[in-house]
């Protein structure tokens, strides 16, 4: 959008600047004056811009009604990039000589700079009656046709949301409108839009310090905190663009929004550590619908709802809003843990290790390699035979536990038992008898139970699986054992002791 023209006020009517107590000039005053003239025209000479400024200010004290000392001071204004400063010497010098060119065309440059296109057409206009062979005129009118070529392409494209092209036909028109605010809050706009929300702060905040004020810096600030997660801020930010304006749609729009959300994640914060679990998920549920725009904070919102998903034992859940989390942000390392931890719990070792990976290339702490190695032992041994699984028992299985479930599992697949049975049968009851056999031999003693359970090598360990004898053989010699222990239980219950 062009700037509005009251941004760039006519100061025709200013009266010429006077000095209090001032006498009349003088020869003397303005020999000092033409002195202070050609100090600052050295000084601008060599590029000393705010000395040249100070050495015309005293030129003009001195002789405030020449024309040509208020267009230097114009001119260094403007090598300053202070345009509105600028324009009041060039009215001022205009209105003390109405054909002094010079003026009209940093009049142009001035508004052009500041991106009035409409006031510089109109001084390309009165340049045009005034001066129609002046050889700056041609060269004027093709800045302001760049100018107006880009910001209509801009608007257009605005329209359109191809706010990366926005973004490109601003970038032209500062070229041009160097000082133009308006152009750059557009830019920043869009560079929200397009999740460039450091630029986009960047560019806000070196507007604010000119002008703590302006409310579309502000808004634009407002806008950053608030896709950034910083809800808090944003809603202050934007409070006090709508007491500066209060009917400002945009900054109201995304206010209720924040405040909205802020209010969401409070209740959800509350219910959950009440155990209010159901609520809690409801309310996230909820906020989650507020503004699919709002990239960090859904991301957020997935991830609280995962952590109460875990609560409630709903695992599979859990992994899916982690996912949709990391989705919406890269760099979420409370997702990935988390999911990690769940593929983890749920035996899915090689998405862990995928996770742990993640994490390890983007931050190679020692934290992450230690879980990393866990993870990638677990896969290891995941892909070996479970002796635990073949006998039906969990990781923390006592010795007895582990003889009753092999005694109970080989007396269900022993070939004995097994008579009729098709051949295609008694082979797969004699792979199971085998299986528990070497499960029972490596679970049953306890140093190849150690190194089974931290994931090494045990096949060149003496005795490994059946410890080189025939699993029916093995069978016998465990019956026979049970034999004895009853035994002696028997007599040891009679008053009897060991020997």
């Amino acid at each position: 959008m062009a700037p509005k023209k009251e941004d760039c006020k006519c100061y025709l009517e200013t009266t010429v600047v006077t000095i209090e107590n001032h006498k009349p000039e003088t020869p003397t005053f303005s020999k000092l004056a033409e002195r202070k003239n050609e100090e600052g025209n050295f000084f601008y000479k060599d590029k000393k811009y705010r000395e040249a400024l100070s050495m015309y200010k005293s030129a003009i004290e001195l002789c405030p009604n020449s024309s040509a000392y208020h267009g230097n001071k114009a001119s260094c204004l403007m090598m300053l990039g202070q345009y509105e400063k600028a324009l009041e010497d060039v009215y001022q010098a205009l209105q003390l000589d109405k054909h002094y060119a010079k003026g009209y065309l940093q009049e142009v440059r001035c508004h052009i700079a500041l991106g009035d296109v409409s006031s510089a057409s109109s001084s390309l206009q009165r340049i045009q009656e005034l001066y129609p062979d002046h050889p700056s005129l041609s060269e004027e009118k093709k800045h302001l046709s760049q100018l107006k070529f880009f910001i209509e392409e801009g608007r257009k494209a605005y329209k359109k949301k191809d706010f990366q092209k926005v973004i490109f036909c601003m970038d032209k028109a500062l070229i041009q409108a160097k000082a133009c605010t308006t152009f750059r809050l557009i830019k920043a706009e869009c560079m929200v839009f397009l999740k460039r929300y450091q630029e986009a702060k960047h560019i806000s905040n070196d507007i604010l310090r000119i002008d703590a004020s302006n409310v579309d810096a502000l808004y634009i600030k407002g806008m950053c905190l608030y896709y950034q997660d910083i809800l808090e801020k944003a809603v202050d930010n934007l409070q006090e663009v709508l007491k500066l304006i209060p009917y400002y749609k945009k900054a109201e729009e995304i206010y209720k929004k924040a405040k909205q959300l802020q209010s969401k994640k409070e209740d959800g914060s509350r219910a959950f550590k009440k155990g209010n679990y159901k609520d809690a998920y409801a309310i996230y549920t909820e906020a989650l619908n507020i503004d699919l725009n709002n990239v960090q904070t859904n991301s957020k919102l997935y991830f609280n709802r995962a952590v109460v998903c875990l609560k409630m034992n709903r695992t599979n859940e859990a992994i899916e809003d982690c996912s949709k989390a990391i989705d919406l942000d890269k760099e979420y390392v409370k997702a990935y843990l988390r999911r990690a931890k769940c593929y983890m719990d749920t035996q899915r070792y090689e998405e862990a290790v995928r996770d742990y990976e993640t994490l390890y290339q983007k931050n190679r702490t020692l934290e992450y390699q230690k879980v990393l190695d866990r993870a990638r032992l677990e896969l290891l041994k995941s892909k070996r035979k479970n002796y635990y699984q073949i006998l039906g028992l969990n990781k923390h299985a006592a010795y007895d536990d582990i003889k009753k479930a092999y005694h109970k599992q080989a007396l269900l697949c022993h070939p004995d038992r097994h008579p009729d049975a098709k051949e295609d049968e008694q082979q797969e009851q004699e792979k199971k008898f085998k299986e528990i056999s070497e499960a029972y031999s490596i679970l049953s003693d306890p140093r190849k139970r150690s190194h089974y359970d931290k994931g090494l090598d045990i096949t060149g360990m003496n005795g490994f699986r059946t410890g080189g004898m025939d699993p029916n053989d093995l069978f016998e010699v465990f019956l026979r054992n049970q034999v004895f222990r009853r035994r002696n239980q028997f007599f040891f219950s009679d008053g009897f002791q060991p020997v």
